[in-house]
C-alpha cells in the first residue's frame, strides 16, 4: 500500500463528502512546485484512470497516479486539529529537506 490515513482523515472526508455530495474519494499526489521542488496535493476524485492506484481505507478510496506514487511511498496522511485550524499533515518517510514555510519539500 502506497499511502495510508488515518481514521481521522476518514471521518473529514466522509463528512465533506456528505455535506457536497462527492464520492468518500481522495486524490493525493505532488507536483513541482515551491522552494523546495515539490508540495503535495489532495482533491476529491471524481474520476480513477487506468494509471490511478486505488485502495479502501476506513470506507474512504484513496486515489494516487502512477506519476506521484514513488514520491508517496510509504506516507501517512492525519488530520489535525490545532486550535480553530484544521489541516492534513503528510508523514513522508522520503523528504529529504523542508522549505522553512513547510509548504514543500525535496526528496
Amino acid at each position: 500500500m502506497t499511502v495510508t490515513i488515518t481514521e481521522a482523515v476518514a471521518r473529514h472526508v466522509k463528512s465533506q463528502a456528505e455535506k457536497t455530495g462527492n464520492a468518500p474519494r481522495i486524490r493525493l499526489g505532488v507536483r513541482t512546485s515551491g522552494c523546495s521542488g515539490f508540495m503535495y496535493t489532495v482533491d476529491y476524485a471524481a474520476e480513477v484512470g487506468e494509471a490511478d492506484t486505488v485502495h479502501e481505507q476506513y470506507g474512504i478510496q484513496v486515489v494516487v497516479s502512477r506519476k506521484s506514487r514513488p514520491f508517496l511511498e510509504g506516507t501517512e496522511v492525519d488530520f489535525v486539529r490545532e486550535g480553530i485550524n484544521q489541516r492534513l499533515a503528510f508523514r513522508n518517510p522520503n523528504v529529504k529537506d523542508e522549505c522553512g514555510c513547510g509548504e514543500s519539500f525535496t526528496v
